[in-house]
């Protein structure tokens, strides 16, 4: 496996919980295993990168409800049901509630190592995106209101006569907002600037 992360096992089941670490290792994937729905969110913090596999029915706080405490937290680490019981309701519940799947027992190893896999990688790559939005979104703090107003009429791909004539200001002047502007988003070309900024919604605001 490739994917990096920690693969953390919730099940009231010993055995269960043995085997699920077993297969995992032999992965060569960090596995924590934890024997109730609490005990697991009493260890847990939501930096950590990984995914949770829970057992659906246990005895306290079951599969579904940890996976909606974890939602109304906003923590969005991807989760992997696993039941015994064919629960068709359950199992359309914990998707609407966002699981990566649901998995029944038994099930098979390399299937759950498949989407396993899937989980932290997604997991990973939405951290790393977050990560990107908040530095974006420190740099565009740095601006200036006028040179918040040139960037999203340079990234709207308006010309410097444009923008110059817009803003009532030289064209002079424009060049010298884009140039703070670009060192300030630490980007070496318009392009990259774009990237940076159109997704993160700053255009226009």
């Amino acid at each position: 496996m490739n994917a990096s992360g920690t693969v953390f096992v919730v099940d009231d089941d010993r055995a269960v919980r043995d085997s699920l670490a077993l297969l995992v290792d032999s992965a060569g994937l960090a596995v924590e295993t934890f024997a109730s729905a609490q005990e697991f969110l009493d260890a847990y913090t939501p930096e950590r990168r990984g995914c949770l596999i829970t057992d659906i029915r246990m005895p306290g706080m079951s599969g579904l409800e940890l996976q909606e405490r974890l939602v109304n937290d906003d923590v969005r680490i991807p989760v992997i049901v696993l039941t015994g019981h064919g629960d068709v309701p359950a199992a359309v519940r914990a998707l609407k509630g966002g699981a990566v799947d649901f998995v029944e027992k038994p099930f098979n190893p390399q299937a759950l190592l498949d989407l396993i896999q899937q989980a932290i990688s997604k997991d990973v790559e939405v951290h790393e995106l977050a990560t990107q939005q908040a530095q974006v979104a420190e740099r565009v703090a740095l601006l200036t209101p006028r040179e918040r107003e040139v960037m999203n009429l340079v990234v709207a791909g308006k010309a410097n006569k444009v923008i110059a004539i817009e803003l009532a200001i030289s064209e002079r002047t424009v060049e010298l907002h884009r140039g703070r502007i670009m060192k300030k988003m630490k980007a070496r070309a318009l392009a990259e600037l774009m990237r940076m900024v159109l997704p993160q919604g700053h255009v226009g605001t």
